[in-house]
């Protein structure tokens, strides 16, 4: 008997009735489609914030490339197309506020970035978990959910008043569970949970926030032929502002996360030289699933036209480029400035794995660990439904997968997890 392969969840009705309202007002006349274009939305952006200092211009090239893709390959919706115009220009004010705030307060850019700690791992290898646990170490600094949405305050912001950027990303998240509430179960969080610095790599455009979205894999191979140093000197520039916006104390280090260093690790360090490196591992079957899912989920939402073979050869692709890099890239870090923690440690005894982790970071454990239960305790009520996909919604099977890593798994002695079928 022939067994047609499993197919990957489908969006909510949110979105079809949002594109079918969208449709009839543009077929009515009442609504145009937007010009994702650069000159026109730098120009609106311009008119918007009244101001024409966006800073270094190197992010108009990734830009550029970003839009072609976003025509050519990504097909979007309506409500897809509405969104993008959303998020484009949203990023370009941002890119104003953050000049203006920079010249009203020189002293912004003069805050040291000591010693930062850098999770580096692929999505879905536990890095979200560390990151939040050392971010409950109120000797760390770190990025909320709102920061990471919006990195810069807006004009007339004073720290200990209301600040509108919490509310945006409370309603943003509200719209993401109604679009697609399993994007939310993948990675659950909120408005004030620790939060990875992705939306700052998007300040210049950059990154794989773009490619988790849309369909756009000409921008991600181009991305993946450049040096990342200009982005990353724009991420520390909005660390920095963040700070100042936090009153954090300068001396604290920043804990750092996203898959996207996997694949800049060069550029990541000639901007933090005095970095410590937590590089993380898990089972390649899980990992390479649940980032097609994870993308599958939100690509859904923008288009009508998202094709789930391609997406797991896609992420397959993209994550054994991050692996490779990351083994390339670490021959020249220090011995003593990088550690490995694998999925399972962490399942088997956090506590145990955590006290390995604090004595390469020279620190005591011990203060840190009631509130890094407490987090724990937030954890369990954060994410109540399991993330659930397999390797088969993306025409993908396990044999393909290990082909592609098995060296990788026999390096670093990653434990299989054993199912093409995963929950994680």
């Amino acid at each position: 008997m022939r067994h047609d392969p499993p197919r990957p969840p489908r969006r909510t009705r949110f979105i079809d009735i949002v594109n079918a309202g969208m449709r009839v007002a543009r077929h009515g006349g009442f609504a145009v489609p937007p010009v994702l274009e650069k000159a026109p939305l730098m120009e609106r952006a311009s008119a918007r914030a009244g101001l024409d200092d966006f800073g270094d211009p190197w992010f108009e090239r990734p830009l550029d490339v970003l839009l072609d893709a976003v025509r050519d390959q990504a097909r979007l919706n309506p409500a897809g197309e509405w969104s993008a115009l959303q998020q484009l220009d949203k990023v370009l004010v941002d890119r104003l506020w953050a000049q203006q705030w920079f010249a009203a307060h020189p002293e912004i850019l003069a805050r040291p970035l000591p010693r930062p700690v850098v999770i580096v791992g692929p999505m879905r290898s536990g890095t979200t978990r560390i990151h939040r646990l050392l971010a409950a170490d109120h000797r760390f600094s770190h990025l909320r959910s709102f920061e990471t949405i919006s990195p810069v305050p807006r004009p007339g912001f004073r720290h200990g008043e209301g600040d509108f950027r919490v509310t945006l990303a409370g309603r943003i998240l509200k719209v993401a569970r109604l679009a697609n509430p399993r994007t939310l179960t993948i990675h659950p969080t909120g408005p004030l949970e620790p939060e990875e610095e992705l939306g700052l790599l998007v300040s210049s455009f950059w990154g794989m926030k773009h490619e988790a979205q849309w369909w756009v894999p000409d921008y991600g191979r181009w991305c993946e032929a450049q040096d990342a140093t200009p982005a990353y000197r724009q991420m520390a520039r909005l660390l920095r502002l963040i700070g100042w916006s936090q009153q954090a104390s300068s001396l604290r280090p920043w804990v750092l996360k996203t898959p996207q260093h996997m694949l800049d690790l060069p550029a990541l360090l000639r901007v933090f030289p005095d970095a410590r490196l937590i590089f993380t591992h898990r089972d390649p079957l899980a990992v390479v699933g649940s980032a097609a899912s994870l993308a599958w989920n939100q690509t859904i939402i923008y288009s009508d036209h998202a094709d789930a073979r391609r997406m797991g050869e896609e992420w397959l692709r993209k994550t054994h480029l991050q692996v490779e890099r990351m083994i390339a890239a670490r021959a020249e870090i220090p011995a003593d400035r990088q550690i490995d923690i694998h999925y399972e440690e962490m399942d088997r005894d956090w506590q145990a794995t955590m006290a390995r982790l604090y004595r390469f970071l020279g620190l005591d454990l011990a203060p840190a660990l009631p509130a890094m239960a407490a987090y724990q305790r937030r954890a369990a009520g954060l994410k109540r439904r399991p993330h659930q996909y397999s390797l088969e919604q993306f025409g993908l099977t396990p044999g393909r997968v290990l082909e592609e890593f098995g060296d990788y798994v026999r390096r670093f002695g990653v434990v299989m997890e054993g199912q093409a079928s995963a929950i994680g």
